[in-house]
């Protein structure tokens, strides 16, 4: 059974049905691209995973069908840790602070050891940890953001657009950092990405959505080398 099943999945906002019924899979330990253009539906799959948004279908985590939960049962239950396209950062309150927030469905006692997990593969967070949050750089605050998502010790992180409005050099080591994480905490991602080509970089399988719907799906590698589907759907 795969860690994360969708099954006709449908969502809406308001009357206005955003996406029309796909199937999608993300198996333990394992990261899966969605890619698409912009409108494609891809934002919204995330969404409707979490619960933020109406859904139809179903949306099975661990076996249980939770359309119909509330984010925070979901979050707490299932441990999906979401960040969002924007990073979401806290920007009045510091790093570490930023970090707090992200374990606050957790009651165990291993939280402050949390810090230095994250540290360890964010150091640059660590060297500004007492730092107003509002105040790095948008690289950093994304690496918060993913940071902030780690602090939950999420079995599934959903990633929407992790490489927007940062310089390529730092797209890459985000990128990098996500592929280690990956490894190295077993941790399974969906990302949601612009950048096709370092997503399907260190994904197993991919979905193209068009217009909220799955145009394709396979092997990432494959998807990353058919010159007719790079050149109909992503763009290079």
């Amino acid at each position: 059974m795969a860690l994360l099943e969708i099954k006709g999945l449908k969502a809406y906002y308001g009357q206005i049905e955003a996406l029309h019924g796909f199937d999608l899979e993300l198996e333990e330990g394992e990261i899966t691209a969605v890619l698409g253009a912009n409108g494609a539906g891809k934002t919204t799959t995330l969404r409707a995973i979490c619960g933020m948004v109406k859904a139809g279908g179903a949306i099975t985590v661990e076996g249980e069908n939770v359309v119909g939960m509330s984010t925070e049962s979901i979050v707490a239950k299932h441990k999906i840790a979401h960040v969002p396209e924007g990073r979401g950062t806290f920007v009045r309150v510091s790093t570490e602070e930023n970090l707090r927030l992200g374990a606050f469905t957790r009651r165990d006692r291993e939280i402050e050891k949390d810090y230095e997990r994250v540290y360890h593969y964010f150091p640059r967070l660590k060297e500004r940890r007492s730092q107003q949050a509002g105040t790095l750089s948008g690289g950093e605050q994304q690496m918060l953001a993913v940071g902030r998502a780690l602090m939950l010790r999420p079995k599934i992180m959903l990633l929407d657009e992790p490489s927007f409005g940062l310089a390529p050099i730092i797209t890459e080591e985000l990128f990098d950092i996500l592929g280690q994480i990956n490894k190295e905490e077993g941790v399974a991602m969906l990302v949601v990405e612009q950048n096709a080509n370092l997503a399907l970089a260190i994904s197993k399988n991919a979905y193209l959505l068009e217009t909220g719907n799955v145009a394709m799906m396979g092997p990432a590698d494959q998807i990353m080398n058919d010159e007719q589907v790079r050149k109909s759907y992503l763009g290079y």
